[in-house]
């Protein structure tokens, strides 16, 4: 009888695990697990252990160079009789980078600053080329006109309230035409000589300096009112004499006042000298050059004396406050004051009462 070799033993189910296996399982999670860590680690830095492991997938996006690292799995090595091996992830789609949004076109906004008129203006998109804003235009307004004011009249301590040449003595040293002395007197009875009524009439009509003036021999550049007489000479209010002197010390009569003025305001005459001057009982004293400036200069209402209106003392010197009045009544047919009511004021035969308004402008352009 041959003795049979003892048989194999069979392996049970329960056969527990060497210690070889265990610590090759041990090593083998504890090199899954490093992976995992190390991977989940440097997806933050924009690098994703994916790409290693699986090939390059198409994508429009460039991914960025990251820096080599030495992967610790690479340093952990399994032993050979381990029964596990590693399974490669699967493969995970690349989300690439997102790029920087496009600028969004904004249609463009005015800026009206403060306190400044709006202007509209249309404005277009990009999108919309077609878009447009029809403004209406805005009304104007136009700043209502300023009135002058009027400056009080200076107070002469010589002219009294109830004097009759008062209220036209006003009227003109408000608006600086005529002035008193420094001891706040006027003298109204006063005579004024041919120089103080030459600066009395570029006062009161802002006369131009003539370009042709004329040299007078006993008027020098340096007489202080050499620029007035110019003026009244070349706007045509005042003439020398046939000397070629001008004599301004001399006392200007109340004929020539009134020849001046109609001269310089160049009035017509529209009636007979003789109808007008029979007013006068002294008309016969009026010089022939000057009977039809008088004719006119009363029509005018320019005429005003002292006393009795049917008196005109031509040739008597003319005193501070007719002057005054007369060229008050000038301004007064420019339209440059308003008229005041006097029983001085000479009326010409047929002419009606004296009314509170303006009298008529007859007078052309200068």
């Amino acid at each position: 009888m041959t003795n049979l070799p003892p048989s194999a033993p069979k392996s049970s189910d329960n056969t527990t695990l060497g210690f070889d296996e265990f610590i090759a399982i041990l090593v083998a999670f504890v090199a899954i697990g490093g992976i995992l860590l190390w991977s989940f680690s440097r997806r933050d830095n924009s690098w994703n252990f994916n790409i290693v492991l699986s090939p390059s997938p198409s994508s429009t996006s460039k991914p960025q160079p990251s820096p080599t690292v030495n992967s610790p799995a690479s340093q952990v090595q399994p032993k050979a009789n381990s029964q596990l091996e590693a399974v490669p992830l699967p493969p995970k789609n690349i989300v690439p980078e997102p790029s920087p949004p496009s600028p969004l076109i904004l249609p463009s906004v005015p800026v009206t600053p403060l306190n400044s008129s709006p202007r509209p203006k249309p404005f277009s998109t990009s999108r919309n080329s077609d878009l447009s804003i029809q403004s209406s235009p805005l009304p104007l307004v136009t700043p209502a006109e300023q009135k002058s004011i009027i400056p009080p009249p200076i107070a002469f301590n010589d002219v009294p309230t109830d004097f009759w040449a008062t209220r036209f003595i006003n009227a003109l040293s408000a608006r600086g035409i005529i002035k008193g002395f420094p001891d706040y007197t006027f003298r109204p009875n006063q005579p004024v000589n041919r120089a103080e009524f030459a600066a009395i009439l570029q006062q009161a009509f802002d006369t131009e300096l003539s370009k042709n003036s004329v040299p007078f021999k006993d008027v020098s550049t340096k007489y202080w009112a050499t620029p007035a007489i110019d003026r009244a000479v070349g706007a045509g209010f005042l003439k020398g004499f046939p000397d070629k002197n001008f004599k301004p010390t001399q006392n200007i009569t109340r004929v020539q006042v009134l020849v001046a003025l109609v001269s310089g305001l160049n009035l017509k005459q529209s009636a007979k000298p003789s109808q007008v001057l029979s007013i006068y009982q002294d008309a016969k004293n009026i010089p022939k050059y000057a009977v039809d400036k008088i004719a006119i200069a009363t029509a005018n209402g320019l005429v005003i004396t002292d006393s009795n209106p049917q008196f005109l003392a031509p040739n008597q010197a003319a005193t501070r406050a007719e002057v005054a009045a007369m060229v008050h009544q000038a301004l007064v047919k420019l339209g440059r004051l308003d008229k005041i009511s006097s029983e001085n004021i000479v009326r010409s035969p047929g002419q009606s009462s004296l009314s509170t308004g303006k009298l008529t402008n007859e007078l052309s352009s200068q």
